[in-house]
């Protein structure tokens, strides 16, 4: 009863509809979910691709693909503490007779003028440090007359520096515990292919093969910003007919799970001139600026006035629910002249929340170069029986049993329950054309997390 849960799916596959994103397709001044989402992310693209240091460029995916300039391992070395020896001197060693060789030297780590070892003859080596010319196999120090423990095994070898001879107990194969050069990464091999996401292992590689800086598309700094009179900062005095900022928190994490390097803005007053300052304080340090609230008819939403006065953005009705009202457009003069996209989200938290992850999060993947721009959709049967109002896709939470291919909403269809959104893991869609679902229904899942 699953279906596909690739990443990479289309907006139409995403929101759970059919694509119509042609503008003559509205009906009655609504734009559809498609349309809008269409019109966004064709206003925008992955970010011009930089050069940076390793650590600045981690979660950054790469624009280029990386070849090894040289072997690695770049010589043959020891993976163990132990001798380095030829082979034919440890035939038939047993811990009653052992192999007694004469140690020529010590080669740790980093040396550089290594001992010959000829027949009857062994080198001291220590782990990653390079075997010698003419030796064919490292016997580790466990293998020698100091015993299996680590501690005799050590004593060993000191014992092997005063009498400047070892005794190996058993037979040693040839290029036993030597890593040999290139047997990880051959030089001239494509080590990571463009568009993969830097992380831990990744930077490891390519500090590990010699690179200092790479060519990556960067992660787009989103600056998160909430408003309304009547918010007050988390452990504040919450006063009469005041709320906690929960927005700017919720769609911050949310930025920064998508990808992006998100900077939250505490809530702004409903005061055209305070709203002025704050964007025009922010805008040099965004690559997208995302707002929620002021976005509906309202005698005091002045979100839209002072938008609007940039001349570049457009406050549209969706047909959805919840998120009917967004905004989208560009404000102030960015690098091409073109200004900043900004995302006018709605201020009640699950309709900001179910905004953002449809319409917002692809946004900051294009702007990534990410190949998995829209959330995960399957296909699962509904435990309930859903109403949904004529003409409006609607999104309701919902806790999805991957092994069943089952799913059940979570609370109601309000878009002021956070208690419900907080224990949610997707988002059953119902389309536009459907008011009435029984329950064991087939439904469009769209996965959250993960």
């Amino acid at each position: 009863m699953t279906g596909s849960t690739e990443g990479n799916t289309t907006p139409a596959a995403c929101c759970g509809g059919p694509a119509d994103p042609a503008p003559a397709a509205r009906s009655g001044g609504l734009w559809t979910v498609d349309e809008h989402l269409a019109d966004v992310l064709a206003a925008v693209g992955p970010l011009p691709a930089i050069e940076l240091q390793l650590l600045d460029a981690q979660g950054c995916r790469l624009d280029e693909d990386v070849l090894a300039d040289g072997d690695l391992p770049p010589f043959d070395n020891s993976s163990m503490d132990g001798y380095a020896l030829r082979t034919a001197d440890t035939a038939g060693a047993t811990a009653e007779y052992p192999s007694a060789l004469a140690v020529v030297g010590d080669i740790a780590a980093g040396a550089g003028d290594l001992p010959k070892v000829g027949p009857g003859q062994a080198a001291r080596i220590m782990t990653g440090a390079p075997v010698p010319p003419g030796a064919q196999a490292v016997a580790p120090a466990e293998w020698t007359d100091g015993g299996s423990g680590s501690g005799q095994a050590a004593d060993a070898m000191a014992a092997a520096v005063e009498d400047e001879e070892v005794r190996v107990l058993r037979p040693v194969s040839e290029g036993a515990h030597i890593r040999r050069r290139g047997s990880d990464v051959a030089a001239g091999s494509r080590v990571l292919e463009a568009g993969t996401r830097l992380g831990p292992a990744q930077l490891g590689l390519l500090a590990a093969i010699g690179r200092a800086t790479v060519k990556v598309r960067p992660r787009p700094r989103v600056v998160v910003l909430s408003t309304g009179s009547e918010l007050v900062q988390p452990g504040e005095p919450v006063g009469p007919g005041q709320i906690s900022d929960s927005n700017s928190f919720t769609l911050t994490a949310a930025a920064r799970d998508a990808g992006a390097i998100a900077y939250r803005v505490g809530g702004v007053p409903d005061d055209a001139a305070r709203l002025r300052a704050v964007l025009e304080d922010q805008l040099g340090r965004a690559d997208l600026i995302v707002t929620s609230g002021g976005v509906s008819v309202g005698a005091y939403d002045v979100v839209k006035e002072v938008f609007e006065s940039y001349g570049g953005v457009d406050f549209r009705r969706l047909r959805m629910q919840p998120g009917k009202p967004q905004g989208f457009g560009r404000i102030g003069a960015g690098a091409d002249g073109s200004g900043v996209p900004l995302m006018a989200l709605p201020g009640n938290p699950v309709s900001a929340y179910i905004s953002f992850e449809l319409f917002v999060r692809p946004v900051i993947r294009t702007m990534l170069g990410a190949a998995d721009v829209h959330r995960p959709v399957v296909r699962a049967l509904c435990r309930s029986a859903l109403r949904s109002p004529a003409g409006r896709r609607q999104f309701l939470r919902g806790r999805y049993d991957a092994a069943a291919g089952v799913v059940e909403p979570v609370g109601g269809a309000g878009s002021h329950l956070v208690g419900a959104l907080a224990r949610a893991d997707c988002l059953i869609t119902v389309p536009e054309d459907v008011t009435e679902l029984p329950a064991g229904s087939e439904v469009d899942v769209v996965l959250l997390g993960g």
